[in-house]
């Protein structure tokens, strides 16, 4: 049987080491906090994390390493060499071979483009650093121009990285692109045109198509789509937003070299494994309806596939394709009459749930198995430096500064994320105030209100028998202990639902059970009635509907595909919950 591959998605690996040209001996390349706390992904923690899961694939024997693409912080020269050393170490120590596809963090475009990031001084101000010397210093207390902060392009970039799969290696039994058996980065080009069509050039595409080992098929598909601005063929915008939408319009020889391999794999019995850094399937598709009425167009839903997507990928005889981008761990299936697609969705080693996945053929299984990461040695280097920039700044940290392993860091990252980022960005004003008036029990008794209630008469509403408020009447038949798990805030439902978003069965080690017990209860609440749209209770509905999609989603954490009928089969035991887990040593 084929080896296990091991596959990782999203390190965005930041060299905190870097040193850029005039700065002190004692200076470190280390991200703010008040960056980090807003950002989808934590920066210094990078190099640690890549680290600790290396060297659980190498305990675990395993040679074979995918990465679904970002595997940089953000394509900057200075890390792609230290993150290429890293590698580079792991393929002398223990023989490991690297299969990349490029993420968009991970260069851009033909050429590149400058880039600029804030890093803290002795003093918890930041400074500069950027490769553009026109740069403002927006805030910063000094510019440092460093050409080693400049993100290249896949000309420079893709050589650079060459045993990531992206040229031949002498052990290699079959390698291919879409345009032929040459790596030479000059028979690798496509034509694409800008938005207008009155502007075309060439630009280089990544995939490719390798056997290391035999029987057993990497396809990399190269899913990044770069256009030129019109009527301006060396600049060009990143379409990185749209992923297989924009494959689809401006790709189209990649699915017919698909179709091609799928149909070689399946002649010459191969084991084919299928990977891009954008999904085929919306990991969150089963909720996109909900999602869009209730914040609108979001981060998500701009990013969603369109179904087309994924008729087309399973019409060129793909059934299992590996993605990252989205941060999340979730699966995702499509069928047809014919066939079937699933989409397995790995999360980030540098956000909530950090975790990695092993793929193995089976007979006419592929079985996966997902590997959360449990701490990561070295994580917290940069506590000291944030709490003199904490100190500085007089930003309330809250308590992550506290945080005792990867993962609390990662929980306590995530509520910082809420409060700081989705809520404010991406929730109507109006929903989001509720978050901050509202306790679990004020939820219940909603569900039992007749007509719409406004927020700041439930917040003081009493508990007990009916009581009018205007038109409405709360109606609660509950009678909670003071203390008791109803009081607890909304907001602590808010991200715990964000954990579920994102974590799928990842996240439920991490939510104790008896919380879990009560959301469920919520969601059967308010799947129970129907109120009148733009109503309150209406849109709590639709966020406890999504709340439930989320606790009933298809195995996520290690599972088997049957490779025939797409049949998903649970490999874990039964759940153990947070508190289980603590007393049972498991997880």
């Amino acid at each position: 049987m084929p080896p296990k591959i091991a596959i990782i998605a999203d390190p965005h690996f930041h060299d905190t080491t870097f040193q850029p040209p005039g700065v002190r001996e004692d200076f470190a390349s280390v991200r703010t906090l008040a960056d980090t706390v807003a950002s989808t992904r934590v920066f210094n923690e990078s190099g640690h994390t890549l680290r600790a899961v290396l060297d659980d694939v190498a305990a675990r024997r395993i040679r074979l390493v995918v990465i679904v693409g970002d595997l940089l912080d953000d394509g900057q020269v200075f890390n792609r060499t230290a993150g290429m050393s890293l590698l580079r170490e792991y393929t002398k120590r223990y023989g490991m071979r690297f299969f990349a596809t490029p993420g968009n963090h991970d260069l851009f475009g033909l050429v590149g483009r400058h880039m600029g990031k804030r890093f803290l001084d002795a003093d918890g101000a930041h400074v500069l650093v950027t490769s553009d010397k026109d740069h403002p210093c927006e805030g910063s207390v000094s510019r440092i121009v460093a050409q080693a902060a400049f993100c290249d392009g896949y000309a420079s970039a893709l050589p650079d990285m060459a045993e990531l799969g992206y040229f031949r290696h002498e052990a290699d039994i079959l390698w291919e692109s879409p345009f032929g058996t040459s790596d030479a980065l000059e028979t690798r080009h496509y034509a694409v045109r800008s938005v207008d069509g009155l502007t075309e050039t060439r630009m280089i595409d990544a995939s490719y198509l390798v056997e290391p080992s035999e029987g057993l098929w990497i396809l990399s598909l190269d899913a990044n789509v770069y256009k030129p601005l019109d009527d301006e063929r060396a600049d060009f915008v990143d379409r990185s937003e749209a992923g297989w939408n924009a494959v689809l319009e401006d790709k189209p020889f990649l699915l017919s070299w698909v179709r091609d391999v799928a149909l070689r794999a399946k002649t010459l019995n191969k084991r084919l494994l299928v990977f891009s850094h954008y999904p085929v399937i919306g990991p969150l598709n089963a909720t996109l309806e909900d999602e869009v009425r209730l914040f609108g167009e979001t981060t998500f839903s701009r990013r969603m596939p369109a179904p087309a997507v994924a008729e087309a990928v399973q019409d060129a005889g793909i059934r299992v394709h590996f993605s990252g981008h989205w941060h999340v761990n979730d699966t995702a299936v499509s069928r047809s009459d014919q066939a079937f697609l699933i989409n397995v969705a790995v999360p980030s080693l540098t956000a909530f749930p950090a975790a990695y996945k092993i793929a193995a053929f089976e007979r006419e299984e592929m079985s996966i198995t997902t590997i959360p990461l449990r701490d990561a040695p070295g994580f917290d280097a940069a506590f000291r430096a944030y709490a003199i920039e904490s100190a500085h700044t007089g930003m309330d940290v809250g308590d992550i500064l506290r945080a005792p392993t990867y993962p609390d860091f990662l929980n306590s990252h995530l509520a910082h994320l809420v409060r700081r980022r989705y809520l404010p960005r991406e929730w109507r004003e109006d929903f989001a105030s509720a978050v901050s008036h509202f306790t679990i029990r004020d939820l219940f008794r909603l569900a039992e209100t007749e007509g719409d209630l406004p927020v700041a008469h439930l917040a003081t509403a009493s508990r007990g028998s009916p009581r009018p408020i205007g038109d409405a009447v709360v109606m609660s038949s509950l009678e909670p202990e003071p203390g008791d798990i109803h009081s607890l805030p909304f907001f602590e439902l808010v991200v715990d639902w964000y954990r579920l978003r994102k974590g799928k069965e990842l996240a439920l080690e991490h939510i104790p059970r008896e919380r879990l017990a009560v959301y469920r209860a919520l969601v059967s609440r308010y799947a129970a009635r129907s109120w009148e749209s733009g109503s309150l209770q209406s849109d709590l509905a639709a966020f406890m509907s999504m709340l439930g999609q989320y606790l009933a989603s298809p195995p996520s954490k290690d599972f088997a595909i049957d490779l025939t009928t797409g049949e998903i089969r649970d490999a874990k035991p039964s759940y153990f919950g947070r508190t289980d887990l603590r007393q049972t040593g498991r997880g």
